[in-house]
């Protein structure tokens, strides 16, 4: 099992990254998604899911209406898009793949997001 994120860098503030997520070892169609952040000296976070049925979504109330979770999976890839982002989105993202009922899931090894100017 492997999931391996890209698409992190330095942003300024109101700007946009797209976040990308590539899955292997397992079935990827069949499996909850989700993106997670920690900031430095927080604690890691929910950012936003998308379930493998009916590609239902749920966010971070702090992100809604500027981040969108998507999945392709003829890609076995998860997306994040960020929009107008903040300095308080600064935070390694991690992609997590899990199935109803488990306690965790497969983990990526996180991107580094900075907002600043």
């Amino acid at each position: 099992v492997q999931l391996v994120e890209s698409g992190g860098g330095l942003v300024q503030p109101g700007g946009s990254l797209r976040l990308a997520c590539a899955a292997s070892g397992f079935t990827f169609s069949s499996y909850d998604m989700s993106w997670y952040r920690q900031a430095p000296g927080k604690e890691r976070e929910l950012v936003a899911v998308i379930y493998s049925a009916g590609g239902w979504t749920n966010y971070l109330n702090s992100v809604k209406g500027r981040f969108t979770i998507s999945r392709d999976n003829a890609k076995n890839t998860v997306y994040l898009q960020m929009s107008v982002l903040k300095p308080e989105d600064t935070a390694v993202y991690y992609c997590k793949a899990y199935r109803l009922g488990w306690t965790d899931g497969y983990w990526g090894q996180g991107t580094q997001v900075t907002v600043s100017s």
